[in-house]
């Protein structure tokens, strides 16, 4: 998921800086969105399906609730990210490609100012979502590599 994450963020970045390649890159970041949300959703339901472990002993409490609160901030903006776009889409009267000539439906009518304003939005949550991002992986190798209390493990898919 994080590569995935990545690849959206990099060619939304990407979308606002190379605009003689915008139909290029809008056609790999728009699935890339799509796929981050429906994992979103899964990863979601499982988070609350599945007990989490614990933290490790050795992590102080601050540092366990600071954790918790970027994950929940986390899952908050991989939905709201992807959810932005595509209003922002439906609102500029586009489709939003799933595979092949599949289009995910439109939100709303064309309206160019919800548009301009979703746009913003849009733009807002993913710079966002980059910081908070970088912060968790920062958290993950500081873990990994200087603390080495096998936090690591408690992320892993094979718990």
């Amino acid at each position: 998921m994080a590569l995935l994450v990545t690849a959206a963020l990099l060619t939304g970045i990407a979308l606002t800086r190379w605009l003689s390649d915008y139909d290029v890159l809008s056609r790999i970041h728009e699935p890339l969105g799509v796929a981050v949300l429906v994992l979103a959703v899964v990863r979601l339901v499982n988070r609350f399906v599945r007990r989490t472990p614990p933290y490790p002993p050795t992590m102080p409490r601050a540092e366990r609730l600071a954790a918790t609160a970027s994950e929940y901030a986390l899952y908050a903006l991989l939905l709201a990210q992807p959810l932005a776009g595509w209003a922002m889409q439906s609102a500029a009267g586009l489709p939003v490609p799933l595979l092949g000539s599949a289009r995910l439906p439109a939100l709303f009518g064309q309206d160019y100012g919800l548009y301009s304003t979703l746009h913003t939005v849009h733009e807002v949550l993913g710079y966002t979502l980059l910081g908070l991002f970088a912060l968790h992986v920062t958290g993950t190798l500081t873990h990994t590599l200087v603390t080495r209390d096998k936090l690591l493990r408690r992320i892993s898919p094979r718990r």
